[in-house]
């Protein structure tokens, strides 16, 4: 998993995810997105490979990518479920403390009528 991350590090990494989401692409017309070298973009494109993100396909001289959609909304909820980013309040064992009022002698109290 930490593959997967790793490769979303990178701003070019998450466009050419972006691109992909839109469709299946050859490797030259993503290319044509980005002002890279193309060595560069397929280092790119291999470390998306690796983590398991994209696969390619060769089609006659070209390469077609993927976009390997099921892999990438694991990784994503995974990272939610560590942060327990989406879930109710009722689960979360931190709990905000209570306001604090004025009491009329300029003094503020807490809910338990200590004074701050």
């Amino acid at each position: 998993m930490n593959g997967v991350y790793e490769a979303l590090a990178h701003p070019t990494r998450r466009r050419i995810l972006a691109l992909l989401r839109q469709g299946d692409l050859p490797a030259g017309e993503i290319a044509a997105h980005f002002d890279i070298a193309k060595p560069t973009l397929s280092g790119h494109l291999r470390i998306l490979r690796e983590a398991g993100l994209v696969y390619g396909e060769r089609h006659g001289t070209s390469i077609v990518y993927h976009l390997h959609l099921s892999l990438l909304e694991e990784s994503l909820g995974a990272l939610l479920d560590l942060f327990k980013i989406g879930q109710a309040a009722a689960d979360d064992p931190v709990q905000p403390s209570p306001p604090s009022a004025p009491t009329g002698n300029g003094r503020t109290t807490t809910d338990d009528g200590e004074h701050l």
